[in-house]
């Protein structure tokens, strides 16, 4: 998995014979700097942008080849035992409005490289059935952390957030609740030249901006209906900049960026998961300690607390999503769930490439 957080590649080897399923081994790969420059580049129209998405790609699908090796070595397992591998790819271009998404990846490089079936390109299925393609987590999430006795929430927060909400007697529902870490990140390289605030300490040492962070909550999106979705395309520095009328102190934008996130992802739940007492944190959102206090406050007296208290590491959530997803595809079963995305009903999502 290759979040919008455009940090590196999350591989986890999982074994689907143990009920839900069992973690065999994690790694990470972070992107090199060339790599990572590119894909951000690539966000937006430039020149020769066909011949440098493709050598991009390569470069992206070499990182995976690492990240699959690792995990093999480190659980002992050799390409033949795999089944497959489920790959996401790089977000480069979500726009279900105009009938496309696009993931970059080149899955027969990884298939040649590994000697293994890939499974990929989940989400173009879904936006051609008239959905949005995206969150395609809940089904996996519902299988994961669904309970009888009580109304939960799952929320990841990568580079963008969004929400599962799981009622232990109704469908299950999800959408993308806006910017996760893709303002925070982009705006702490910018100011500070790290790629990340590890821990949110930078931002902790500011304070909201109450007036920038109302005219960040105007943004059309918020007020949207589910099903939607959302990425990099409308969320970024260009959107960022385009705010900041006034003159702030780098720190206190940061802090506001946090509570931005923070209270859109509250608001979503307000409004759209009614009865939810216990909200699941994952993603790499889930690390940044600024972030954590303010969903406790602004979800308060609802019981907040990471996936990890589940036995389910938080940076582990999204790869174990996309190998479910690619068993699903391989049984022939549907992996969407049309009430969150929007589809005209449930597919198989999904390119075979085999070993």
């Amino acid at each position: 998995m290759s979040g919008t957080s455009v940090d590196g590649i999350d591989a986890v080897l999982v074994d689907f014979s143990v009920k839900p399923c069992r973690t065999l081994s994690h790694a990470h790969v972070a992107f090199a700097a060339a790599l990572r420059g590119e894909l951000n580049a690539l966000q937006q129209s430039g020149a020769d942008e066909l011949h440098r998405a493709s050598l991009a790609a390569n470069d992206l699908m070499d990182a995976c080849t690492a990240a699959a090796s690792a995990v093999l070595t480190a659980a002992g397992i050799s390409a033949r035992e795999l089944t497959a591998i489920g790959l996401h790819g790089q977000t480069v271009r979500h726009r279900p409005d105009l009938g496309y998404t696009t993931q970059l990846a080149n899955p027969a490089r990884l298939a040649e490289a590994i000697g293994a079936t890939v499974v990929a390109d989940f989400r173009s299925r879904d936006v051609a059935a008239g959905g949005q393609g995206a969150p395609l987590a809940p089904a996996f999430h519902a299988a994961l952390f669904g309970i009888a006795d009580r109304h939960r929430a799952v929320v990841n927060i990568g580079g963008i957030a969004n929400v599962t909400d799981l009622p232990p007697d109704g469908a299950v529902r999800g959408f993308d609740t806006g910017p996760g870490n893709t303002l925070l990140d982009g705006w702490c390289e910018r100011n500070t030249g790290a790629a990340y605030d590890r821990d949110g300490a930078w931002g902790a040492g500011g304070k909201v901006v109450e007036p920038l962070l109302q005219t960040l909550s105007e943004e059309p999106y918020f007020a949207l209906k589910p099903p939607k979705s959302t990425g990099r395309d409308r969320f970024n520095m260009a959107w960022l900049r385009r705010q900041l009328k006034s003159s702030y102190a780098a720190a206190d934008v940061q802090r506001t960026l946090v509570a931005l996130t923070a209270r859109t992802i509250a608001a979503a739940i307000s409004s759209y998961c009614t009865g939810v007492t216990e909200v699941l944190i994952c993603g790499g959102g889930a690390h940044n300690n600024t972030l954590m206090l303010e969903l406790e406050s602004v979800l308060s007296p609802r019981r907040v607390e990471t996936t990890a208290g589940h036995g389910v590491p938080v940076d582990q959530i999204e790869a174990l999503a996309f190998a479910w997803l690619a068993r699903e595809t391989l049984a022939a079963r549907p992996g969407n769930i049309a009430a969150v995305t929007g589809a005209r009903g449930a597919r198989v999502l999904g390119a075979i490439y085999p070993a």
